[in-house]
């Protein structure tokens, strides 16, 4: 199948593994069974049942975009004094002329709310 005909493809129905319609499928693929997919082929008029399976597994980590000691500008705004609190218990000094916090990325890490902050440079 060539990947031109997967644009005309349009997701029907995504099952996960114990769903009703997939004992069968996990039966045949036990645990590798990841999802069951419906899809309605447009151009040619069908329906197709397709499996995600796991195929491999190894051990991964994360690529960290900054180390721990690296320090990283952080946007926080005035009003939100629980953040600003965090950022002062872990370190954070604020930088008027940017307008940021400034904290070591270790201080930080693990904590979504701020990471998701952290200024792209």
């Amino acid at each position: 199948m060539n990947n031109t005909r997967l644009k005309h493809m349009k997701t029907h129905t995504s099952l996960k593994p114990g769903q009703k319609g997939t004992k069968r499928l996990v039966e045949q693929y036990g645990k590798a069974l990841l999802c069951v997919r419906y899809r309605l082929d447009t151009i040619r008029g069908v329906r197709l049942k397709t499996v995600e399976l796991v195929v491999e597994e190894k051990p991964y980590r994360p690529y960290m975009r900054y180390r721990d000691e690296d320090f990283v500008s952080v946007i926080v705004s005035y009003t939100e004094t629980d953040l600003r609190d965090r950022l002062k218990r872990a370190g954070g000094r604020w930088n008027p002329e940017e307008k940021l916090w400034r904290v070591p990325f270790g201080a930080i890490r693990g904590d979504a709310e701020l990471e998701e902050r952290i200024l792209k440079e």
